[in-house]
């Protein structure tokens, strides 16, 4: 085995890579954070809010978001999360956290011209 190929110059390596990545000011994705607002959007809320279906606010449509907009940002997710008239709880998939939930709110909401901030 060569010394590139033994387990401490392969720790060695990605210890290069992981330092030059974040010095360029890349940060790993943490499994703990969840996914983006657009991708619980593609993967859970797409299924209404793409078409409209029964009566969700489209993606972008300013007009339809205006008012729920105007709500705020806090009081949208909370709704979200809880749900309403036919929007079940997290848009029906309860293994969502509160912060993908947000996020999605968040990228959402943005799309239709609202300037919300994405939680960390």
């Amino acid at each position: 085995m060569t010394a590139a190929a033994s387990p401490r110059g392969f720790a060695f390596r990605l210890a290069v890579v992981v330092l030059t990545a974040a010095a360029a000011g890349f940060a790993a994705p943490s499994l703990a954070s969840g996914r983006d607002g657009r991708a619980v959007y593609d993967a859970v809320c797409a299924a209404c809010h793409a078409t409209g279906v029964l009566k969700a606010p489209r993606l972008g449509d300013a007009a339809a978001w205006k008012p729920l907009i105007a709500e705020g940002q806090r009081s949208l997710v909370r709704t979200a999360i809880k749900g309403i008239r036919q929007m079940p709880a997290k848009g029906g998939d309860p293994s969502l956290s509160a912060v993908e939930v947000e996020r999605a709110v968040v990228y959402m909401a943005n799309a239709a011209g609202a300037r919300f901030k994405d939680p960390s």
